[in-house]
This record gives structure tokens, C-alpha cells and sequence, in this order.
């Protein structure tokens, strides 16, 4: 376990921030988790014993997903209390001048962070409060 949280993990996460999560981004990216939980507990898919199970004998209740939208909103909330001018949040405000090409438009990285805090019932300007936006965005302090 510990080799997973110290290497595997943190090279999972690395600049998970940013990422625009997608359907089929969360799938690579849980199948990628699963298979680094399988092959540091040394069980084979030939085992056939279920992910879920994997993951309640090592001790793990949330999925990487989650965290990685933890991680987007502790971000989002850092970008929001930055003063004005700074280049973070004026790129987070940036919209592109061009057309969008024809059909449904893309899911962009905003509405991602939308969903994640509807489904915390987090409100607009919450961020101000850095311990409540923690509890809310549901951060706590994790030894490794």
C-alpha cells in the first residue's frame, strides 16, 4: 500500500488539476488505478475477483476520480482568492475569440468544476472562507 500512495498515486495525480474530465478520461484513468492496486497486491485478472473487493481489502472507500475532482476544486478555490492581475485567473477567465465548429459543444473544464460542487452543495464566493471551502470540497489532511 505504501508504495502505491508514494509512487504510483502521486504520478497519477501529477497535474490532474487541469485535466478536463471526461467519461472516457475517468474510465483510463480508474483502470490505470485498479490495475496498479492489482499488480502491488499481486493478484492477477485470471483471479477473477471483483475491483470492489480489491479495493475493501486494501482499505480504499473512494475512487481516484474523486480525488482528482478534490483536487480541481482546492484549485479552483486557490485561483479564486488570487488577486486580479494574476496570470492563473486571468487564464481561468480567458474565452477564446473564435467560432466554436458546428454540432454539441464540448464539455469544457468550468462545468466540470460546476457539477463537482453542485454535488457538494458548494456556492459561488464559498472559497472565500478557506476552512469551510476545504470542508466542503471535502480536503482533509492525509498522512501517507
Amino acid at each position: 500500500m505504501n508504495i502505491y500512495n508514494a509512487l504510483i498515486k502521486s504520478s497519477l495525480l501529477h497535474g490532474s488539476e487541469t485535466w478536463r474530465l471526461t467519461e472516457n478520461n475517468k474510465r483510463r484513468v480508474e483502470a490505470t488505478e485498479t490495475d496498479a492496486l492489482r499488480r502491488s497486491s499481486k493478484i492477477s485478472r485470471k483471479e477473477r475477483i471483483k475491483n470492489i473487493t480489491i479495493r475493501q481489502q486494501i482499505g480504499l472507500e473512494e475512487t481516484i476520480v474523486k480525488e482528482i475532482e478534490q483536487n480541481q476544486l482546492t484549485w479552483y478555490g486557490h485561483v479564486q482568492r488570487m488577486v486580479e492581475g494574476r496570470l492563473p485567473k486571468i487564464a481561468l477567465k480567458w474565452m477564446p475569440k473564435q467560432k466554436r465548429e458546428r454540432g454539441r459543444p464540448r464539455k469544457n473544464w468550468m462545468e466540470g468544476i460546476r457539477k463537482a460542487m453542485n454535488e457538494r452543495n458548494l456556492i459561488e464566493g464559498q472559497w472565500e472562507d478557506r476552512k469551510l471551502w476545504s470542508l466542503g470540497v471535502g480536503q482533509r489532511r492525509k498522512a501517507f
